[in-house]
């Protein structure tokens, strides 16, 4: 039996876990050090408002149940249409991935990722991108229409679902938050995820419960 998916109002906190605060700083420096890195990609993010390029984290490992916190509900207009919130991603495993056209890191990955779909849509595994910053919707739904992307995408041009997930480093692009079946956060990403990596995660996940 599916646990009912505990929700909460805002963003996740950490609840003074050590090992939660020590994920989020490992993950947040490697970000800033990478961004820094990065010459002419790195844009300042002080903001709230602004994403950069970050070279990708260490393969990503799940994080214990007992040390999840709850995702914040979040929603918008989906590309092409259509109003969507995070309530249909109750009692699944969810991949949240922070993409644009403009990102030529994502124009990998993004066509991987509907690799992964593909294998595991059928397993209680949803995909959702977060097409952020991009300077009209037209030029994200041609690319996932060029790219044969069957997972729906937010139009989030002012990356306020990165906002949201403001405990975690999704202001870097791109960026991918996983899910477990009670919509907690069980997986962070900063930069490209290797296809084998995100199918040990998402593996991982399928066998808990």
């Amino acid at each position: 039996m599916t646990t009912p998916r505990k929700r909460s109002a805002g963003a996740p906190r950490f609840r003074g876990d050590p090992g939660r605060r020590a994920l989020t700083a490992v993950l947040a420096s490697a970000a800033l050090l990478t961004g820094c890195s990065t010459g002419a990609n790195a844009v300042d993010v002080s903001n709230g408002g602004e994403f950069r390029f970050v070279a990708a984290t260490p393969a990503g490992e799940v994080i214990p149940e007992v040390e999840r916190d709850a995702a914040p509900d979040f929603g918008g207009t989906l590309l092409g249409g259509g109003d969507w919130t995070s309530d249909e991603l109750a009692g699944q495993i969810a991949v949240l991935n922070f993409w644009g056209s403009w990102c030529a890191p994502c124009r990998v990955e993004t066509p991987q990722f509907q690799e992964v779909y593909a294998e595991v849509r059928d397993e209680g595994v949803e995909f959702l991108g977060l097409n952020v910053k991009e300077p009209d919707e037209q030029f994200g739904q041609a690319f996932v229409d060029t790219q044969g992307i069957e997972f729906p995408s937010l139009y989030d041009p002012a990356g306020e679902v990165a906002l949201a997930f403001r405990d975690y480093p999704a202001n870097a692009i791109p960026s991918t938050i996983v899910l477990d079946r009670e919509g907690r956060v069980a997986a962070v990403y900063t930069g490209e995820v290797a296809q084998d990596d995100l199918r040990a995660v998402l593996d991982r996940l399928l066998g808990e419960g």
